[in-house]
């Protein structure tokens, strides 16, 4: 049986659990506005996925933000395992940096073994950066105050999002998450 395609997975992943599961009160508005870029990088190397990540934040800083607010930077072909991925997105900050946006375009991290310092492997709460395949979600910062504003108090979601999930189970999620 084929792999799943990627876009699949991470439209289903975005639909039932990030918004379903209320993980991110603000990916709603631009999921039903239509305003999220899917990209599926063939990227094999972490050379490869750094050149595409530049040309996705160039694209994403010349993009109209009312017909595009974000982009979601799909890579099933390289950074695979959790510790190399977590260990790329220092260059990440730093191709920021070199292409002069910083303070405007942040990249916030998904993977499908992703893991908070200090964490078991198993432990429910990693589920809110648990995507299906690597995943750099690239967020204009002028969204994200703006978000910050009508949401104020950014702890509460994190509480409110660890509930949820214990209520779920590691097993629940998994099902969610189902084709």
């Amino acid at each position: 049986m084929p792999a799943e395609d990627p876009m699949a997975a991470t439209r289903r992943w975005l639909q039932r659990a990030v918004i379903g599961l209320n993980l991110c009160p603000f990916a709603k508005a631009v999921q039903v506005k239509d305003q999220i870029r899917y990209v599926v990088s063939e990227a094999d190397t972490p050379d490869a996925l750094l050149a595409d990540l530049a040309d996705e934040l160039l694209w994403l800083h010349e993009a109209d933000p009312e017909v595009v607010d974000t982009t979601l930077l799909i890579h099933p072909r390289v950074l695979t395992d959790f510790e190399d991925y977590n260990d790329f997105l220092d260059p990440v900050d730093a191709a920021i940096d070199a292409l002069g946006l910083e303070g405007e375009i942040q990249v916030a991290s998904f993977h499908p073994d992703y893991r908070f310092a200090g964490s078991g492997f198993d432990d429910v709460a990693n589920c809110t950066n648990r995507s299906p395949y690597p995943m750099l979600h690239l967020l204009r910062e002028e969204s994200i105050d703006r978000a910050v504003a009508a949401f104020p108090d950014p702890e509460e979601i994190v509480e409110r999002n660890i509930a949820s999930l214990e209520r779920l189970g590691l097993e629940g999620y998994r099902r969610l998450l189902e084709p």
